[in-house]
């Protein structure tokens, strides 16, 4: 345990360390002249005392201390003080055999006790003579510190399987490995979805193994620790891989594989079939590279992986093995026609590649057959865990009590209040009765349809194989079925069965059924995300029209406080949105004169800040055409805020929009909470006390999150040229149907990005009644009524105003 702990201080050297070991010699002499004169002693003074072998060591201390009084002092000052556990000289040095535990009963003979490390502070130095450098830092911890990844994976494709097993070997394996590259000979070839392909340009077997592994090293030998290498023909099980790599040191130079004769097989030496794969350690590869080129221009041979062994063994004398450090590299060789759902065997389930795969089929058909020997484990080894989970919770206080069903799975989520309970949807096999637009009654179709059809068929076939013999079910119809989503748990099922139950006399009879069921939860995995930083720089884009007016001070003042006074690394635009009949009158009369005086304005109090504006002359203000003008006049890297005039700027909704918004990855859509009319959210005396209370107070009663509304978004601006391209193909020279577009649209129609879209609860806007412009299209319009509607107030607020209006009308 000290060893552990304590590691061991640094020996001196010279001198010192000279002047240390006469002492150790010394005092080791010394403790031997004490053992001796001490063994009587033990026999007679502590010949009483008889521990326990437990406490023998935790007491032994107490013992010595008893014996050194009469019989140990001399032997005290030959060994320094050790009998007594006296650790440390005063210049802070032990000798062996000093420390907490002396040399009592307790400790064996001879044994070294650990001493204590204390670290030495050294103070930071700068000369001041030398210039100084700043510190370059990596941007993630893993780069500086100079971790690799595991694996990486090379597959060799050809012209002729390209499209066939090459698809085949990506679809039943790449999702298994986050870093796979195909290496073919072949130039300018068509490469298929999904695919990352490099082309050498020349499709010589051996040429190309040559030009993979240089390839290799040069963009990938200092990244990762192992390399695998197969063809195309081969499949591989990538679970039992990265096991067998994660058992293995990376500090050795390992060629690991199925280990053939070369032609003649006179040699010693082996080398990796390549039809099996191979797995070549970071060090080998490193150490293969210098001599590339001269095995190229002096090993002849028409296989490129016997090229490849003869390689290594005549220039780093390394040979090919099946067993490394106690692990062995399976594999197994199909036979022609060979059936993969007959194969059986130890030899076949634990393989690691099986070779050779002729055709795409009988990759899936293996896929296939692998997979449902991994999910019968993964049963079994639920069940054996599931029976030691029982078997231990009997033991506890509590008993069987504590035992959740399923056995292993959490408790259901316990509400700690009226607004956390999770309510159930009720269904049929036709119908949904809690649907996402909000309408009382849907059609049950698409994910919802296959999820109710697969839970009945679970529950019927549950049903018979706990009942069978004795009883056989049919179903006949579905009564009742309620479902909810528990974040702990995973969707859970109550059913309601009519079934017909046959005997095996075959007599039949109609009985209803209560079953419960729980999908639960898998793997939970991260998502990879591409890297982003708050310091990336905002622009905010305003777009103004003339009714909107009277709200642009409050805006201002925000973006004033939030964002100009804290220094934030954010600009503003301001698009003002004339009709045809102003824009001829401007001469005259500017309707934006004020607006563009408060600018002026801010300008004054902020030197250093410049506010462009844009004037813009249209009947329909389009979103989309509002960002065209301003899509130009920026660059592809600009990062865009598209804001309303009642969004309040604050630094924790700027910083939201540059975390959420990722370069050719994602765009941002927040959902802004909007607060109910005050009128009819704060009645009587609490609307005097309330004063016009706030989002903030307690919005889910004083406000809802707007679901219609889309007037925010964070966007890069490449990704929306890149989609407005895609849009101006489809659309050609109709431009009424731009009018019809809002940005989401846009991305959510022409574009691959991920479309996020969530609730921001820093977006707090106050009531207004927004106008809605009957010029825009059916469906726009409809969602601005539909926004203004349901911001009115929550079905309480309304229906205590209805129950006012009556009373008051009654009377």
């Amino acid at each position: 345990m000290e060893s552990a702990l304590f590691p061991r201080e640094a020996p001196a050297a010279g001198a010192e360390e000279e002047e240390r070991e006469e002492a150790r010699e010394a005092a080791w002499r010394g403790r031997g002249a004490c053992e001796r004169q001490t063994r009587g002693a033990r026999r007679t003074g502590a010949e009483g005392l008889r521990f326990a072998p437990a406490l023998d060591g935790a007491l032994s201390l107490l013992r010595v201390s008893w014996i050194q009084g009469d019989a140990g002092d001399s032997c005290a000052d030959a060994t320094g003080g050790a009998a007594l556990g006296h650790g440390r000289q005063p210049d802070g040095e032990g000798l062996p055999g000093a420390g907490g535990g002396g040399a009592g009963p307790g400790r064996k003979e001879g044994e070294e006790s650990q001493e204590e490390f204390k670290p030495r502070i050294v103070p930071y130095y700068r000369d001041p003579s030398k210039p100084y450098k700043k510190v370059l830092r990596t941007r993630y911890i893993q780069t500086e510190l100079g971790f690799r990844e595991r694996l990486f994976v090379a597959v060799l494709t050809s012209k002729a399987t390209l499209g066939t097993l090459a698809v085949a070997v990506n679809k039943t394996a790449a999702h298994h490995f986050p870093h796979l590259l195909y290496f073919t000979g072949l130039r300018g070839a068509k490469v298929p979805h999904g695919l990352a392909l490099v082309s050498h340009g020349d499709e010589r077997p051996v040429w190309l193994m040559y030009e993979t592994v240089r390839y290799v090293h040069q963009h990938f030998g200092g990244d990762f620790d192992w390399f695998f290498v197969m063809q195309d023909d081969t499949y591989v099980q990538p679970e039992r891989l990265k096991a067998l790599v994660a058992h293995l040191s990376i500090h050795q130079d390992v060629y690991l594989g199925r280990a053939e004769e070369f032609i003649g097989g006179d040699e010693q030496a082996r080398y990796c079939h390549g039809g099996f794969g191979y797995l070549l350690s970071r060090s080998l590869l490193l150490k293969l590279h210098p001599h590339l080129d001269s095995c190229r221009n002096e090993i002849l041979s028409l296989r490129p992986d016997e090229w490849l062994g003869r390689c290594l063994a005549d220039f780093l004398g390394t040979s090919c093995t099946s067993q490394h450090q106690g692990q062995n590299y399976l594999s197994y060789e199909l036979a022609k026609n060979a059936d993969p759902e007959k194969e059986e065997g130890e030899d076949f389930w634990g393989a690691i590649a099986v070779h050779p795969v002729t055709e795409p089929t009988l990759m899936y058909r293996l896929h296939k057959r692998f997979s449902r020997i991994k999910l019968e484990q993964t049963y079994q080894e639920i069940e054996e865990l599931q029976a030691q989970i029982r078997n231990l919770t009997a033991l506890m206080p509590s008993g069987e009590a504590e035992l959740s069903w399923p056995v292993g799975v959490s408790a259901p989520f316990s509400p700690k209040s009226r607004f956390e309970v999770i309510g159930w949807d009720y269904f049929t096999e036709q119908h949904l009765f809690s649907c996402p637009d909000g309408a009382p009654k849907c059609e049950l179709q698409g994910a919802s349809k296959a999820d109710v059809g697969d839970i009945l068929q679970a529950a019927l076939e549950q049903l018979n194989r706990r009942y069978q013999p004795q009883l056989r079910f049919r179903k006949r119809r579905l009564l009742n079925g309620y479902r909810r989503f528990d974040p702990t748990r995973g969707m859970e099922y109550q059913l309601e069965l009519l079934l017909e139950a046959v005997t095996q006399k075959g007599h039949s009879h109609l009985l209803s059924k209560r079953v419960q069921l729980l999908r639960p939860l898998s793997q939970v995995e991260i998502i990879p995300m591409p890297y982003v930083t708050e310091a990336t720089r905002l622009q905010l884009v305003l777009p103004l029209t003339v009714p909107e007016l009277d709200f642009l001070g409050g805006f201002l003042d925000a973006f004033a406080t939030n964002a100009l006074d804290a220094r934030d690394n954010s600009r503003l635009t301001l698009l003002f949105v004339y009709d045809p009949y102003d824009a001829q009158r401007v001469g005259q009369v500017d309707v934006f004169a004020g607006a563009k005086a408060m600018v002026a304005e801010l300008e004054r109090r902020y030197s250093d800040v410049k506010i462009p504006w844009i004037s813009v002359k249209t009947e329909v203000p389009s979103q989309v055409k509002l960002m065209d003008i301003v899509s130009k006049k920026h660059p592809v890297d600009t990062l865009f805020f598209l804001a309303s005039v009642w969004t309040e700027v604050t630094a924790e909704v700027l910083n939201r929009c540059r975390m959420n918004a990722i370069s050719s990855w994602q765009v941002f859509f927040p959902v802004h909470f909007q607060e109910f009319n005050p009128a009819l959210a704060f009645r009587g005396g609490e609307q005097a006390a309330g004063g016009g209370a706030s989002a903030a107070s307690d919005f889910p009663r004083d406000g809802r999150f707007d679901r219609q509304a889309f007037s925010e978004a964070c966007f890069y601006n490449a990704d929306y040229m890149a989609a407005r391209a895609r849009l101006a193909s489809d659309v050609l020279d109709r431009e009424e149907a731009l009018e019809g577009l809002e940005a989401f649209d846009v991305f959510l129609r022409y574009s691959e990005l991920h479309v996020f879209r969530a609730a921001e609860p820093g977006l707090a806007q106050k009531y207004v009644l927004r106008g809605c412009n009957p010029r825009l299209s059916e469906e726009l319009y409809h969602r601005c009524v539909l926004s203004n509607l349901q911001g009115l107030g929550s079905r309480s607020h309304l229906a205590m105003a209805l129950f006012e209006q009556e009373q008051a009308n009654s009377t």
